[in-house]
């Protein structure tokens, strides 16, 4: 049997509630997404499972064929990896914030945020470079600082005395003092590891309140990026790399640290676009391009595609419409595959409703074209009217096996 190749292409956050009778993408102009609908096999998706609001991480992780309850252990080691920070087992990582405190008092912790991600600050290197000159060597801790995309960042601590044992520092509200890390057990090692963070916290304000950077962005009326919120601890684990589980060889295409994270974490081969951002100005020509080359290399190969996601947490309906409309004019150039050698997959990793500006459990749209599958009535790619498929409802974790199937690549369960 011939093997085929795996093309599967995630719109983050693109499934919505109705707003009235529709949603962004019902309401949207998709001739392309629909051409591939009527094309294929549709249905609806848990990412995780039925009732679980998945993030973005662990539906991920499903989505190729992994357990998230017994493979994740928080979105900081996949914010790290993804920041490329080199992980070694045991490492303790966080995703960082760069954001906004005032208030009176020395102590960072005595201070209020007023933003989460100071203005979506994204001039934060030389800020990166001073918090990464502070010492930590009297608890036995060292540390690696990077920053992500934006406002965003990785910490990764390390040293014989790190416990993950410990709670974040982030109070994920404005106008909420900034959290104290504290031990979450009675071990000497939570103990100091939530000290040596305290320590880290106070030391990195300190540094960041007076930078030149800040006091530049002040007088411009800008919001300071002078406190680091850290969020999404967790030890780092070793999973089975996606070559070993599956015997093939796996690319991801994207422009957010996150989902590089999950790529290096199951030992995916990242492939840069240029211009390709994790927003809405994002070079989506561009990754379907390299896609197309890279299915000449790689066995399966993930087009990942953000920005509907984020006006979706704006509560943006009319922007997350036309962000859907140029996805489909840019996806045009996919109709030039040969589906009787390449399986495309197009869904969602997880709903993003306007009205709820969150991650919902609701089940996400999905299609599949490929020679053999069994064609169904549905004319529109919609969470509306996916759910008519042949496909019918399935797992996250059921779809990587569907497709291997499909391509020739499963083996036999049984005699």
């Amino acid at each position: 049997m011939t093997l085929k190749k795996i093309l599967l292409i995630v719109i983050d956050g693109i499934s919505d509630r109705p707003v009235g009778n529709t949603t962004p993408l019902e309401s949207a102009d998709t001739p392309n997404l629909d051409y591939f609908a009527g094309k294929g096999i549709n249905g609806i998706m848990d990412t995780i499972s039925p009732g679980i609001r998945p993030g973005s991480d662990t539906s991920h992780l499903a989505l190729f064929g992994y357990n998230p309850f017994e493979c994740y252990s928080g979105r900081g080691p996949i914010e790290a990896a993804g920041a490329g920070i080199e992980l070694k087992h045991g490492d303790l990582a966080f995703r960082v914030n760069f954001g906004t405190v005032e208030g009176n008092g020395e102590s960072v912790f005595e201070k209020k945020v007023i933003d989460r991600r100071a203005g979506r600050i994204s001039d934060t290197d030389a800020l990166v470079e001073a918090v990464s000159k502070i010492d930590l060597s009297r608890f036995g801790i060292e540390f690696t600082f990077r920053r992500g995309s934006g406002h965003r960042g990785a910490i990764v601590f390390r040293g014989k005395m790190i416990s993950d044992r410990v709670s974040d520092t982030d109070p994920k509200e404005t106008g909420k003092n900034v959290k104290k890390a504290k031990p979450l057990d009675d071990s000497d090692k939570a103990r100091i590891t939530a000290e040596a963070i305290n320590y880290f916290m106070e030391e990195a304000h300190r540094l960041l309140d007076s930078h030149p950077v800040n006091i530049e962005r002040e007088k411009k009326g800008l919001l300071k990026g002078n406190v680091l919120l850290l969020r999404g601890g967790g030890v780092v684990r070793k999973v089975q790399s996606f070559e070993e589980k599956f015997g093939l060889k796996l690319a991801f295409i994207t422009g957010t640290t996150l989902i590089k994270g999950i790529g290096r974490f199951i030992g995916a081969d990242i492939i840069e676009v240029e211009g390709a951002t994790g927003n809405s100005r994002t070079n989506l020509r561009g990754k379907f391009s390299t896609a197309i080359r890279a299915l000449d290399r790689y066995d399966v190969v993930l087009v990942h595609i953000k920005a509907a996601d984020e006006f979706g947490h704006d509560g943006d309906f009319e922007g997350k419409k036309r962000f859907i409309e140029r996805l489909d004019r840019e996806i045009e150039i996919l109709r030039e595959l040969d589906f009787s050698e390449i399986c495309m997959i197009i869904t969602a990793d997880h709903s993003t409703p306007v009205t709820v500006r969150d991650h919902t459990a609701d089940p996400v749209p999905v299609t599949i074209l490929h020679d053999g599958v069994r064609v169904d009535d549905v004319k529109k790619f919609s969470e509306l009217k996916a759910y008519k498929g042949g496909l019918c409802r399935i797992r996250g974790r059921d779809l990587i096996h569907i497709a291997l199937d499909l391509t020739n690549r499963a083996g036999k369960f049984g005699a």
